[in-house]
């Protein structure tokens, strides 16, 4: 339970609907951070290849020109789990010796149709976690379907740091944080698109809550990352769709890095586990605290 882990949590703007020419640029990514001395990288939600951002995805609710073409490129450039962009991943984690996590619209090879927001955390022997968000919110549900709720889980990596988390706005639901807390987390993923000054300080509560290090990941999205023929029409008088805010918090709800705004940023930070232990010492939300008898029904 003691030890450090180094965590690079990289803000980065994915190349737009382009599953490829996104993992040659995360591989880039991956480099960097081993080259940091990281043994975990973290990226974005939806990081391969679109967040349906609410400046303009509202429009693909309605029968509007575009919307078709826009879920066939979607899914063109998703990711399925068994499939060459995650073995790329996994080839290139052996090859450096580090882990990633990271957000990923998710389809299914076998069953095409509908997509999931995923996280997937993978290691030089392939997927170690997937976990798909249980409820898209408003218009994310006209994109991705909900998770079924049966991989709400925590793994260990090697050397034995305990990680775990949930997508943007799933951490929000207490019955799902929850369910994270009881595999006694040490490093809470949270990769986002929410870039308000109210998730920050959310990130500063669950970081206390769990007693873990919290990352959390948002992309930056300028406009002009989208490509020309970009299926649906963008609002002219937006120049970011994202900001960001990447950030790492300690488990005292200490801010240790960040927040990060306005352009793509790689925070590297080593995590002390022996921290995670101590705060868990004062409030240990599934342990000393949890009270299951009084509060579990």
């Amino acid at each position: 339970m003691k030890g450090v882990l180094t965590v690079a949590a990289v803000q980065a703007t994915p190349v737009i609907l382009d599953a490829e020419a996104t993992l040659a640029k995360t591989i880039g990514l991956l480099r960097e951070a081993a080259a940091r001395g990281a043994d975990l990288v973290v990226f974005p939600e939806a990081y391969f290849s679109l967040y349906p951002s609410g400046t303009w995805a509202h429009r693909a609710t309605t029968w509007t020109d575009g919307a078709e073409e826009l879920y066939a490129r979607m899914w063109d450039s998703a990711v399925d789990v068994g499939g060459p962009i995650v073995q790329a991943l996994a080839v290139t984690c052996a090859e450096l010796g580090i882990h990633v996590a990271v957000g990923v619209n998710e389809r299914i090879d076998a069953r095409p149709g509908t997509l999931y927001n995923t996280l997937l955390v993978v290691g030089p022997g392939g997927v170690l976690l997937r976990h798909r968000k249980l409820m898209p919110t408003m218009h994310e549900r006209v994109f991705h379907g909900q998770g079924a709720g049966d991989d709400l889980d925590v793994v260990a990596l090697p050397g034995g740091a305990r990680v775990g988390g949930l997508i943007c706005w799933e951490n929000w639901m207490p019955l799902a944080r929850w369910r994270i807390h009881e595999g006694g987390p040490q490093i809470w993923l949270a990769p986002t698109a929410d870039d308000s000054h109210r998730w920050q300080a959310a990130m500063q509560y669950l970081a206390t809550e769990a007693g873990a290090f919290v990352v959390s990941v948002p992309q930056y999205l300028p406009a002009s990352a989208y490509p020309d023929d970009f299926p649906m029409p963008l609002p002219d008088d937006v120049e970011v769709f994202g900001r960001g805010g990447v950030c790492v918090v300690g488990p005292t709800g200490q801010v240790v890095a960040g927040p990060v705004y306005d352009k793509e940023e790689m925070l590297v930070v080593s995590c002390d586990l022996g921290e995670a232990l101590a705060a868990k010492r004062y409030f240990d939300v599934a342990g000393h605290y949890a009270r299951a008898e009084v509060l579990g029904h």
